[in-house]
């Protein structure tokens, strides 16, 4: 059963990291890594759905998630279909339009604090929003990473496959994306800031 706390958490790191995409991310064509990255990739190829692509990317890693931690499974999964379901429902609006276009690499790596802020607060309090965060978070331990540098590894691969897919503007932008999303995470995360 989810506390409140919980559910609020869940619905600021959700709603943050669904800000630093449609607002930020997804207007200059950017890519996040992981799951959301490959995502954003079937949408900006093929229009679909985001957040529906989302979801599909994610159920392996929730079976893994079931065989080994079910607590997180809960907390995790509704978070999955919450950023999926903000994901899409903010997709169509651009409120920042003109100055996201202006400043791509400003917007870049304001999308990627406010990605890396969100998915540090779900991972700070043992919750996900599935994805590559899910299995970063089981495997940190196993490898002895800080989430938010394993994360940086597995988004820096999807980026590089969205490089060669996409313009080397696409490839940059979503290098700033990630990086700063990467160190806000690992900020976050960190043991140092522990309060």
């Amino acid at each position: 059963m989810l506390s409140m706390h919980k559910i609020v958490t869940i619905f600021i790191g959700c709603l943050l990291i669904a800000i630093g995409i449609d607002f930020f991310v997804m207007p200059i064509k950017a890519l996040d890594g992981g799951f959301i990255g490959l995502a954003l990739i079937g949408n900006y190829l093929f229009k679909a759905r985001p957040g529906m692509i989302l979801i599909s990317l994610s159920l392996p890693v929730f079976i893994y998630t079931w065989m080994r931690a079910r607590g997180m499974f809960f907390h995790s999964l509704f978070g999955m279909v919450f950023l999926s379901y903000l994901i899409d429902l903010f997709e169509p609006y651009e409120p920042l339009g003109p100055i996201v276009h202006d400043h791509p690499y400003a917007a870049a790596m304001v999308g990627g604090v406010l990605i890396g802020i969100g998915f540090g607060i779900l991972l700070r309090n043992d919750t996900s929003a599935g994805g590559i965060d899910l299995l970063a978070k089981l495997l940190a331990p196993r490898l002895r990473l800080n989430v938010g540098v394993l994360i940086l590894i597995m988004d820096a691969i999807v980026v590089g496959i969205g490089g060669l897919i996409f313009s080397l503007d696409t490839f940059f932008l979503s290098i700033a994306t990630v990086t700063t999303g990467g160190l806000a995470t690992s900020l976050y995360t960190s043991r140092f800031f522990d309060y």
